[in-house]
């Protein structure tokens, strides 16, 4: 069963696997800072009303499937989390060397469709499937 939602003036499903990352690819996304991330992610998308449906913090990238309403741009939504998590991830942990510019400009965003669990699946073994990928360049 599809999960529509509605507005006063419109039934909708608009679902994105979007994929950010920070400045220089730098491998920062761990311990409490990648937990707090997680929380203020979560708060910001209660503040527009998007909704995660999956989503998976790397040391080098984030992966989310986000519900975006239709009163919202995908570049206004993700330029909003991007925003406001920068600026207080900086003011949280500002002493590590962390700027207010945190993230790339640009990210990476797909539909998901019909789809969906698929994507949720491949952000869930993101992490596994990226130690494998590790293991077999090694041999």
């Amino acid at each position: 069963m599809r999960d529509w939602q509605s507005l006063s003036h419109v039934k909708w499903e608009c679902k994105y696997h979007i994929v950010w990352v920070p400045k220089y690819r730098r491998k920062v996304l761990y311990g409490k800072l990648r937990s707090r991330l997680g929380e203020i992610i979560r708060e910001l998308c209660l503040q527009r009303d998007l909704k995660i449906i999956e989503g998976h913090a790397m040391p080098d990238h984030i992966h989310t499937c986000i519900s975006i309403p239709p009163t919202y741009s995908v570049a206004n939504a993700i330029g909003f989390l991007k925003g406001k998590s920068a600026i207080r991830l900086h003011r949280e942990f500002g002493t590590m060397g962390m700027s207010k510019h945190f993230w790339i400009r640009g990210y990476n965003v797909s539909t998901v469709g019909l789809n969906e669990e698929q994507i949720r699946k491949y952000i869930r073994e993101q992490e596994n499937f990226d130690r494998q990928q590790m293991e077999l360049e090694l041999k």
